[in-house]
């Protein structure tokens, strides 16, 4: 797929939310892995203790307590934008072994998938494709059509959330690329939490890190990193569903533009 800017309608347009169940049927995430995690009163308060003590604590340390409590069922989602790019960059030194993976909803640009390569060459890590049940042609021709157009909300659901669900199954904890400046939904983030919608530890080295903190290190290191963020691309998700941002706005306003939809469901 190459390059292509999505269409920006005119107002924004609420939408129904998908409610069916994201997962088959059995334990998720922590709670499917051999031991369990399970997130008990003492669990909870470690990490809200760790999440106070990391506060102050540079991504690498984080990292490096995470890898340290939760390896080798520590893992790392990315979409392969600046500050998944950064971490991938802190793993390649701390712990190249980490197993990282990306959701290809099949509606990814052509630019998200030759990085994905110029990670393979730069790191040596090969980022494994997690995909849906059906491909895009068998999705849309069950469904008359792209989702997309109409309910963003089911195709996120379907094409990411249901995978997202799978792939977190037997995972004790992830890596999450969020920053707390990104947008209000992530202005709470904490730096190690429960993740109650998958089931196991979500840590957030970045939290706490500015968008100018990414684009440093991206330069001081020379991380590549996605072509699209210098045509006006801050956030770049799939082509559909993505646009330019124009000046002033919120770096993720050209996420399902349009629509009163902000984030796909891994991070609300």
């Amino acid at each position: 797929m190459t390059s292509q800017p999505a269409t920006r309608p005119a107002e924004k347009i609420s939408l129904p939310l998908a409610t069916a169940d994201a997962t088959d049927d059995g334990p998720q995430g922590a709670l499917a892995a051999d031991p369990p995690l399970e997130p008990t009163e003492e669990l909870l308060a470690e990490l809200a203790h760790q999440s106070e003590r990391l506060e102050e604590a540079t991504p690498q340390e984080i990292l490096r307590w995470a890898v340290e409590r939760f390896a080798p069922r520590f893992s790392m989602a990315t979409a392969f934008g600046p500050e998944g790019m950064t971490i991938i960059h802190m793993l390649s030194e701390i712990a190249p072994e980490t197993p990282i993976f990306n959701l290809e909803t099949g509606y990814q640009f052509q630019e998200t998938h030759d990085l994905r390569e110029r990670v393979k060459e730069r790191y040596g890590i090969e980022v494994e494709y997690k995909y849906p049940e059906l491909t895009v042609e068998q999705y849309e021709a069950a469904n008359g059509g792209p989702v997309y157009k109409s309910n963003p909300n089911q195709c996120c659901f379907d094409r990411k959330l249901k995978v997202l669900h799978r792939a977190a199954r037997g995972l004790y904890a992830w890596a999450s690329a969020i920053r707390r400046d990104q947008s209000p939904d992530r202005a709470k983030a904490p730096i190690v939490g429960w993740d109650h919608k998958f089931q196991l530890v979500k840590v957030s080295p970045l939290a706490n890190w500015t968008k100018k903190d990414v684009w440093s290190l991206i330069t001081k290191e020379d991380i590549p990193y996605n072509p699209l963020h210098d045509r006006g691309y801050p956030s770049v998700g799939c082509w559909p569903c993505t646009r330019a941002v124009l000046a002033g706005e919120d770096e993720r306003a050209g996420r399902w533009s349009g629509f009163q939809k902000t984030e796909c469901g891994l991070h609300d």
